[in-house]
């Protein structure tokens, strides 16, 4: 999507890595963070000193647009406590007006007016969304204290985000890093976009899963997946494998364009595949060429909730409301 939406005034530029560090004297008194996924929206209250509020609420199979906007504001209305500044986090592609163009895993959601509900959820309060793969890849390089980063978070979908020179990037009111559609396979299975051989069509969750049915010749599970892989299991071996292979792929493109130097791999998905960080790691350093060092693979410091933590600093750095 588009850089932060704002919906109170004008668009605010991403934080910077080195502008949201967890210090007292810079953040919002209270805030609260929403990261909206294709199954679940989790919400994350922060006042001062005080432990924070989590909550974690997943939409209903099946359900339309007016169910899944009614379970979020239920949730916005159960955080304790008043906000003085909200910072969110999504997936979908959402256009300079507001409104929502593209989203797969809700496609009900499409044509959304997006920026009337969050108006309409924060009414008083400073707000701003992002995409989630920029907010992820903010967090995990704030995290890590490094300046030029790239995420991808394998999950439904794979999304991503890249941090150059402290920011993300494209700057804002560019669109968001679409790293799920980079095309890492000329000939590779359809994507849900439509094009063949996007990142997303080979190494999300669910086409992580396609890809191990075929190989054991029927239909395999998540948890299957994960204690095949465990136990050795070939058809296991081959899924994980396809996949490390196709997101070492977009880490090595990624690199040589970008001169990041850390990759992360995160979202729920992959946190659940032991080594799968290992596979991508392994395959990197195969396609390192000589005298050009690849960027450096690790697991997500702050596991599925990436994007949660990367709204939380969007929320610091929006000037301070009254409590909503």
């Amino acid at each position: 999507m588009g850089g932060p939406v704002d919906a109170d005034t004008d668009s605010p530029e991403y934080p910077r890595t080195d502008d949201v560090r967890d210090t007292p004297a810079r953040r919002p008194v209270s805030i609260l963070a929403v990261d909206i996924g294709g199954t679940k929206v989790a919400l994350r209250h922060e006042d001062g000193g005080a432990p924070p509020y989590e909550a974690v609420v997943r939409w209903s199979d099946g359900a339309s647009r007016a169910d899944d906007l009614a379970l979020l504001r239920a949730a916005v209305a159960a955080v304790p406590g008043g906000s003085r500044a909200v910072g969110l986090s999504l997936p979908a592609t959402v256009d300079v007006s507001g409104t929502v163009t593209s989203w797969p895993n809700r496609p009900s959601w499409v044509g959304l007016d997006w920026a009337g509900v969050v108006a309409d959820l924060f009414p008083a309060t400073p707000a701003a969304t992002a995409d989630d793969g920029d907010l992820a890849a903010l967090a995990e390089a704030e995290h890590a204290g490094r300046s030029d980063v790239l995420y991808l978070g394998v999950g439904t979908g794979v999304g991503g985000g890249v941090v150059s020179a402290g920011r993300p990037v494209p700057r804002q009111g560019r669109g968001s890093c679409e790293v799920g559609h980079v095309v890492v396979a000329l000939d590779g299975p359809r994507c849900d976009c439509g094009r063949r051989g996007c990142l997303q069509a080979i190494a999300s969750g669910p086409a992580v899963l396609r890809t191990a049915s075929r190989a054991r010749g029927y239909e395999t599970g998540y948890d299957e997946l994960r204690e095949g892989w465990r136990a050795g299991a070939p058809w296991a071996d081959v899924a994980v494998r396809v996949a490390g292979r196709a997101l070492a792929a977009a880490v090595v493109g990624v690199g040589e364009l970008l001169r990041v130097d850390l990759a992360v791999i995160g979202g729920g998905f992959a946190a659940g595949v032991p080594d799968l960080t290992a596979v991508v790691a392994d395959q990197v350093a195969d396609y390192a060429r000589v005298g050009h060092p690849v960027p450096a693979v690790r697991a997500a410091a702050l596991g599925g909730a990436s994007s949660l933590h990367g709204a939380v600093s969007l929320a610091r750095s929006l000037r301070v409301g009254a409590p909503r």
